[in-house]
């Protein structure tokens, strides 16, 4: 059985400023969605409320995985229950290697232990470079991406199929993709999205983030919903994108101020 995550009457604040004004979404594993919307229009908010960033203030509503409001979760405890977030600004981390950043990703996430918990046995980095090895094959990427520092020189497409390894390695239950498509160029955009499309199934649901229809051509969501002012307006299939993508969102704003 499938299981859905459900975000109902989300009101946000950031820093004192209502940004989500009761959104409402439902996911089921195996669907795709994308939410597009303007800028401003709390696209990223979304996002990192999802994933439990501390400066966004959740003033009501329910982030409900499987049932259960996640709200109580820390970041890495929603990690652990199945949630992934792709950063539309990965940042760098000079001096740790890919490999050792992935590793104890995996075992904070996939094995839920760390070094200093002596009942709790870690993949080995045997174990993990077979594991690794396989994901970086299934992905067409070297196996001397993982030997650099972490985002440190990456270009921007490289930045975001790391994200897309990261995913690949932790396999969550939903994945929230924030604008992965920004500052890609087109040969950029259609490998990060081949790795996209390799890992989407039955046992993951994902949410794309984007402001743009570019991405949309490579992987065709089953829901396409429109965010303005925090709130989703309007929901469809992919010919929505396609007429955002033709039109703009005037007509939208226009019709909603008819209402």
């Amino acid at each position: 059985m499938s299981e859905s995550l459900e975000i109902k009457d989300l009101h946000v604040k950031v820093e004192g400023k209502e940004i989500l004004k009761g959104l409402n979404i439902k996911i089921k594993q195996g669907e795709i969605h994308a939410i597009m919307g303007p800028n401003g229009s709390g696209k990223s908010t979304l996002a990192n409320t999802l994933m439990g960033h501390p400066i966004y203030d959740v003033e009501r509503g329910q982030i409900l995985l499987n049932k259960e409001d996640v709200l109580q979760y820390k970041a890495n405890e929603r990690a652990k229950k199945g949630l992934f977030l792709a950063f539309q600004y990965p940042t760098a981390v000079p001096g740790v290697t890919m490999f050792n950043f992935l590793r104890t990703a995996y075992n904070a996430v996939k094995v839920n232990g760390h070094a200093k918990d002596k009942k709790q046995e870690l993949t080995s980095v045997l174990q993990f470079s077979k594991l690794l090895n396989e994901k970086l094959k299934m992905l067409k990427m070297d196996e001397s991406f993982v030997k650099r520092y972490v985002n440190d020189g990456f270009s921007g497409g490289e930045k975001k199929r790391s994200e897309i390894l990261q995913m690949a390695l932790l396999e969550p239950k939903f994945a929230v993709l924030d604008e992965t498509d920004s500052g890609l160029d087109v040969d950029a955009l259609r490998i990060v999205s081949e790795g996209i499309n390799k890992l989407s199934g039955p046992n993951l649901g994902v949410l794309i983030i984007t402001h743009y229809q570019r991405i949309l051509r490579y992987i065709k969501p089953d829901h396409v919903h429109v965010m303005i002012d925090g709130k989703i307006v309007k929901s469809g299939g992919h010919d929505l994108a396609e007429k955002l993508e033709e039109e703009g969102y005037d007509w939208i704003i226009k019709e909603i101020k008819n209402e």
